[in-house]
């Protein structure tokens, strides 16, 4: 069976749109593979005697682990699968831990878009939050994308029959 593209092109995105991941724990071993991954040893997640004596009491996951769990898990709802042609920004905020053993997942609303014919889609502004097991936001902001217009973009079967 032949691929099966599953991204919304531009037009098919409305505002307000929701999107929703499956949570997913954070362990142990996420932290240190992102820490060898990213060359990020910071003490705060990486030394437990040292977190022990810090504001949070334990080592906390990277900022950017969460981020690209949670924005990796919305992404993988199929949403840009094929459709997205740059990712072009971010504004983001962390606003509370999370820690060993949390669970967390994404939602995603459609906040804005703008169509850029000149560039074959149009751009659309992802509001996006990733929450914990309480459903407490840890991190949230604007992740900003160029996705293609269907005008823009032949179907497999014109690509085929070229």
């Amino acid at each position: 069976m032949p691929y099966q593209q599953r991204g919304k092109y531009f037009e098919e995105f409305e505002i307000g749109q929701e999107i929703f991941s499956p949570g997913r724990t954070i362990t142990e071993g996420d932290i240190v593979n992102f820490a060898a991954l990213s060359g990020d040893w910071t003490q705060l997640h990486t030394d437990v005697e040292y977190a022990q004596a810090n504001m949070f009491g334990e080592r906390i996951a990277h900022g950017l682990l969460g981020l690209s769990v949670g924005v990796g898990s919305l992404v993988a709802q199929g949403f840009v699968e094929g459709t997205v042609m740059a990712f072009m920004g971010l504004e983001w905020k962390f606003t509370a831990p999370i820690k060993i053993g949390d669970t967390v997942h994404g939602v995603a609303r459609v906040k804005q878009k703008k169509e850029m014919k000149a560039a074959g889609g149009g751009i659309i502004i992802i509001e996006a939050r990733i929450l914990n097991q309480r459903d407490e936001v840890t991190q949230q902001g604007n992740l900003t994308m160029l996705v293609k217009s269907k005008s823009a973009s032949p179907t497999v079967s014109e690509k085929v029959a070229e």
